[in-house]
């Protein structure tokens, strides 16, 4: 995990500043600046745009500070992170925020600060900016540096491709996680999965190669307070299955194992900000692979719970193994459960890329889930758990459906199919995440990105009263 604290400079007086200005901002800032200055800005056509940067010399043509353009106050809602445009290109050397913002807006300022300076070079040689902020007084640094830290091991993990990120790679990087946090953590393996009940999950891994059979992954930490699990889905790559996805579809399948990295990069905050409460994380981790042994449409296959499911596309397949991460989860009655996975296309064709839609029957945490997420700009979505089309995923033949026809609804009948998983916890959210950047943004380059972790982590303290 790249560990983005060099981003941040202590506490130095030398620090050239930086304005972060709205038009107004820039006005008032104008009329207390020399005119050689004045018309510096004014001939560089600088006027607060979104993002824009202007470094600003000083007589003695050394390098006074920088202004960067908050855009209209009007249009905020359509950025995020415009400081983070700044790091890239700022001249090297330590830099000081002199703008004020209340602690939400200093500690967005910062993250995507830091988030700018991650980079994948795992592959290819890449220079991070070699710039470093000094963080207003109102900015949480301890907090913006586990969640940038938490983010970048998302990242990381979902942009590394399936010949590296297998579920052995999956599984290590879990126990690398326990092993700095002082977390527990057992693995249940291959044909372990059959002895102790969960078919589901091994019969989707079952015809991948040996080296990169199933296993379902439980890390556990905290010693009191209420209990929160998550269950990520770990599919490390997905083929479809017998049915296969066209190559299209295909070429982006590293990313479907996005939901246990964003679980993984979310249990980091937790537990590098040390909040008092038990969490358990649960992965289900498997390759859906094309082999001799791969299950087949219109099987019928157990599930841990009970119940039965008919399988009417083997491309269905991270609802499978998270049924019987959420059962077995549920059988500790955690006070909240959430799943996070890169379930269905529905849900990118409903509200795109940048949104994560969420599904919650419990309308106070739903309002938790959003206030946080405004605050921390972490934007989420309310789809619901539309009971009349429960009928939807019940085949008659089997309890479940993994693949219901028709081609309506696909993102809402994933979650219902979820949700029957679930009893015993007694709050379930599930998040239905892309985990992917299709084009590069303020501190969010091309690429994998977590998505619903940072607005999940602002409402746990209202959800679970800590």
């Amino acid at each position: 995990m790249q560990d983005l604290s060099s981003g941040f400079a202590p506490d130095d007086a030398s620090a050239r500043p930086i304005h972060m200005l709205d038009p107004s901002g820039l006005d008032a800032w104008m009329k207390e600046q020399d005119s050689v200055t004045r018309d510096w800005v004014k001939d560089a056509g600088f006027t607060a745009q979104a993002g824009r940067v202007l470094t600003i010399p000083a007589l003695d043509g050394t390098l006074a500070g920088a202004l960067v353009g908050l855009g209209d106050p009007d249009k905020h809602g359509r950025h995020r992170f415009l400081l983070a445009q700044a790091r890239a290109a700022l001249p090297q050397g330590n830099w000081r925020l002199l703008t004020e913002f209340d602690t939400d807006a200093a500690n967005e300022a910062a993250l995507g600060w830091l988030l700018a300076g991650h980079v994948f070079d795992r592959y290819a040689e890449a220079q991070a900016p070699n710039t470093r902020l000094v963080p207003p007084s109102s900015c949480d640094r301890a907090r913006v540096l586990a969640i940038a830290n938490g983010e970048a091991l998302t990242r990381d993990l979902i942009n590394t491709p399936a010949n590296d990120m297998g579920p052995a790679e999956l599984e290590q990087a879990a126990r690398d996680l326990a092993d700095r946090h002082g977390a527990a953590i057992d693995v249940i393996g291959s044909d372990a999965l059959l002895d102790r009940n969960f078919p589901l999950i091994h019969t989707v891994g079952r015809a991948a190669a040996p080296h990169r059979a199933p296993r379902l992954i439980d890390l556990r930490w905290g010693g009191a307070g209420p209990t929160l699990t998550l269950v990520g889905k770990g599919v490390c790559f997905d083929t479809g299955g017998l049915n296969l996805k066209p190559g299209s579809s295909m070429g982006l399948m590293k990313k479907d194992m996005g939901g246990a990295a964003t679980v993984l990069g979310l249990a980091h905050m937790i537990m590098a900000l040390g909040l008092s409460l038990r969490l358990r994380v649960l992965i289900p981790a498997v390759e859906n692979a094309v082999g001799s042994d791969a299950f087949r449409p219109g099987d019928i296959l157990p599930s841990r719970k009970g119940l039965s499911v008919e399988i009417n596309n083997t491309d269905a397949e991270g609802r499978l193994v998270l049924a019987d991460a959420l059962a077995f989860g549920a059988e500790d009655a955690p006070d909240l459960m959430v799943s996070m996975a890169t379930l269905t296309g529905a849900a990118r064709v409903a509200v795109g890329p940048d949104l994560a839609p969420f599904f919650c029957d419990d309308d106070p945490l739903a309002d938790a889930l959003y206030s946080g997420a405004r605050r921390v700009r972490d934007p989420v979505w309310r789809l619901p758990f539309w009971e009349p089309y429960e009928p939807m995923i019940e085949p008659g033949i089997a309890d479940l459906d993994n693949a219901p026809k028709g081609g309506f609804a696909g993102a809402i009948t994933a979650a219902l199919f979820l949700r029957r998983f679930t009893e015993g916890a007694a709050r379930y959210v599930h998040f239905d995440i892309y985990g992917w950047q299709p084009t590069a943004a303020p501190a969010r380059p091309k690429g994998g990105v977590g998505q619903g972790a940072r607005a999940l982590l602002a409402a746990l303290p209202q959800v679970l009263k800590l």
